[in-house]
This record gives structure tokens, sequence and C-alpha cells, in this order.
């Protein structure tokens, strides 16, 4: 008798009680990851010198060495000065696409099942992951604003906070194509040789090396179908009004469609639309993620 009992007992099943998903709970979920990325990023010393290393690179040694053969009609302003903009957009460039590798880890290191499994929407695991290389990428970008002064930028208060919030405007988008890239890659060796293939030819054809006038027809239409030609510019317009010195024509900024002129504020809600579409189609993509 006492046996039955026992043996029914044993069958009843355990009552679990799963939360129901809430916007408080959602957004602990978009707290908690930034906040992973962020102390992520903190700790690894290395990778802030070595995301720091490359762009100095390009603006130091290329930008110095080819001072020399840039031909008449700057108007004063330097080679190295004009490679600033574009040398901020690849420190953040390089941060906003390889933090979306973290996916790419998690999925190998099995954390993130744990995470797909809780009870908050999928989203919100993919803003909080958004959210959080976009920090890192424009905290990467801020450290480059040191060396402003070494290549004739001044460090106006204006200027500083204008680039700062282009960069970060551009580490969303570049953090979103990241992951919508990665939520369906299972190995980090196949995301990074994508993620190469990916970075350079947006760096090489977004203007940050060279103007984005008198190219041959075949690469102005690469550079206009580039979404890093419209963060570039706009940082290289606000650079530039902030100079004593007018740039001449051989470096003056500017992206045209059809030779109407783009306003600044238009090539950035280029940008914004393409990082909230890149974002959404993440999002669908990482509904389907296992």
């Amino acid at each position: 008798m006492v046996a039955d009992v026992v043996r029914d007992t044993e069958r009843v099943p355990a009552k679990v009680t799963v939360p129901a998903r809430s916007l408080r709970g959602d957004l602990r979920v978009v707290k908690v990851v930034w906040q992973r990325e962020m102390i992520r990023f903190a700790r690894d010393r290395m990778r802030i010198v070595v995301a720091l290393l490359q762009p100095l690179l390009f603006l130091f040694v290329l930008g110095t060495g080819l001072s020399s053969m840039v031909p008449a009609g700057t108007g004063g302003v330097g080679l190295r000065t004009f490679l600033f903009p574009g040398v901020l957009s690849m420190a953040v460039m390089f941060t906003a696409l390889f933090s979306a590798a973290s996916v790419v880890w998690d999925r190998e290191f099995g954390f993130l099942r744990e995470m797909l499994v809780a009870p908050v929407r999928r989203g919100a695991i993919v803003l909080g992951k958004c959210l959080g290389g976009a920090s890192v990428a424009t905290v990467q970008g801020v450290l480059m604003l040191v060396f402003a002064g070494a290549v004739g930028v001044p460090y106006s208060p204006v200027l500083l906070g204008t680039l700062v919030v282009e960069m970060a405007v551009l580490a969303f988008a570049l953090t979103a194509l990241g992951v919508m890239v990665a939520v369906r890659i299972r190995s980090i060796q196949s995301f990074m040789a994508l993620n190469q293939m990916i970075v350079m030819p947006m760096f090489f054809l977004s203007g940050a090396l060279f103007p984005l006038i008198g190219l041959p027809h075949w690469l102005t239409l690469l550079t206009r179908i580039n979404p890093l030609t419209y963060a570039v510019d706009p940082m290289r317009r606000a650079v530039f009004a902030h100079l004593d010195t007018a740039p001449g024509q051989t470096l003056r900024p500017g992206v045209t469609w059809w030779g109407w002129p783009v306003p600044t504020m238009l090539e950035l809600l280029v940008v914004v639309l393409l990082g909230v579409a890149m974002f959404l189609i993440a999002t669908v993509r990482f509904q389907k993620a296992d």
C-alpha cells in the first residue's frame, strides 16, 4: 500500500512556471547582453590595442608616404587630414563587424543555445548584440579621436560630438550587418573568411582613401552603392567644415546622385535605414536559429 502511494507520487510531473514575456523582461535582456559585450571588450586590452594599430598605420605611414604624391589643388589641406575620417570609419568598421563574431563563438561553445531557450523574444537578444557591438565600436572610434590634433584636425567640441554621433550610427549599421551574417554561420573560421571578403571591398570603395570626384564610371557606381560611403562622407564634411583652410577641388568631399549633391542628413538617413533593415533581417534569421 505504501509502495503504491510512493510510486504514484513519483509519477506526478513537476510543475515548471515560465514567466510571461513582457516589455520589461525584454529590456532586461537587452541590458544584460549589452553589458556582456562591454565587459568582454573592457577585459580584452590586447584587442583594443590591436584594433588601433591598423588604422594608425594607414593614417601615419600610408598618409605620410603618399603626401608627396598629392598634386596641387588641395588648398593647403594635408593628405593625413583628408584620410582621418576614413581611418575613423576603419576603426569603427573592423570592431563592429568582428564583434558580431561573438554570435558564432556562443554557438560553438553552447552558450547561444542557453539564450535561445530563455522565455524572451529573440529580437531582444539581437538588439542587445547590436547595441553592444555598436557601443564597443564607437568607443574604439573615440580612442582614435585622440590622434586628431596630430593630423591637423582641431579638437572642437562641436566637431568631436558630431563625429561621435556619426560613428555611432555607422557602428550600429555595421554590427547589424555582422550579426545578420553570423546568425547562420557555425564556425568561426568561415565567419572570419567571409568577414574579410566584406570588409576590404567596403573600405576601399568608400572613398576613405581617395576623393570621390573624377573617378571612372564603373568605380563611381561601386562607391555609390557602398553603404560605408554614406558614413565616410559626412564625417569628412564635418572635419573640413572646422578647418581654417578650405580644401581644394582635389580633396573636396561630396557624394552626388546623377550630378545632384546628396545632403549630409540624407546620407546619414541612408545609413540609418540600412542599419534598421539589416537588424530586422538579422532578427528574422535569428528566429530560425538553433
